[in-house]
């Protein structure tokens, strides 16, 4: 019997997770993308873009398509996504395992400010101008036209558009994975004094922070949401690709071991 894993993406390690998953003979995978980034890079899998309506809506599709596991691998501050994820596969009866990366710690020599929402960012950098690096998606801009006094040096994998509605307002398109020299030597040609970035964790976009480390830059670091504690027994987090793998393959085992 093939089985078939749904994986809800949004991260680079949804796309490596589902390409190592394709190695593997005799999976139906399909990779599904929130579709907010206009230019997605190339998948390993058959993708599909979009939402589903909803917790019920996912359960539904699940259903419908016959899955048998899903993953979770979308972006750590995608909440909704993933309490939508959670009472999906309730819902289908199907197990869940969810791709989190661990958050990046605060070492010595780090000078952050943790704050918890976009709004509270705004208001961390004060009154007095200052020259600031957004490192943080297209969605999330807007508010920081309430504080049109501070220079803005913005980085997105996409084009703003429209452009911020402040009269200093810059913009740089690229995607990761960034190094941390390359990080720093973006951080000193613009004179940046300040930071505001997600705790996404992982290794691809931890340059800035590193960078901002070794020059003695402050973050205003955005913590991540708070995640469901009443999960149910058969949903597995993981922190990494490896154990995403181990986690998958051990689920697979007990639909054999049961006969299903």
């Amino acid at each position: 019997m093939t089985r078939s894993i749904l994986i809800l993406g949004g991260t680079a390690d949804a796309r490596i997770l589902a390409g190592q998953l394709a190695e593997d003979s005799g999976y139906r995978i399909l990779l599904s993308m929130a579709g907010r980034t206009l230019s997605p890079v190339e998948q390993p899998v058959p993708m599909r873009s979009g939402g589903f309506g909803g917790a019920t809506g996912l359960a539904n599709f699940i259903r419908t398509e016959g899955f048998d596991i899903l993953v979770d691998a979308t972006h750590p501050y995608a909440a909704r996504i993933s309490a939508n994820a959670v009472e999906a596969a309730r819902l289908a009866d199907i197990p869940l395992i969810v791709l989190s990366r661990p958050v990046w710690p605060r070492l010595p020599g780090d000078t952050w400010q943790s704050v918890h929402t976009i709004g509270q960012a705004v208001a961390a950098l004060g009154s007095e101008g200052r020259r600031v690096f957004l490192a943080l998606g297209r969605q999330e801009l807007l508010p920081f036209e309430a504080a049109p006094q501070h220079s803005y040096l913005i980085r997105s994998v996409d084009p703003v558009e429209p452009p911020l509605k402040a009269p200093d307002a810059r913009y740089i398109t690229a995607r990761g994975p960034f190094l941390t020299e390359d990080e720093i030597g973006m951080l000193e040609e613009n004179h940046i004094e300040v930071v505001i970035s997600k705790n996404s964790g992982g290794s691809a976009s931890y340059g800035k922070i590193e960078a901002a480390r070794r020059l003695g830059l402050p973050v205003i670091m955005i913590e991540r949401p708070q995640q469901l504690n009443d999960t149910p027994a058969n949903n597995v987090t993981v922190p990494d690709i490896a154990s995403a793998l181990t986690a998958i393959r051990h689920q697979l085992s007990l639909f054999e071991n049961r006969g299903e």
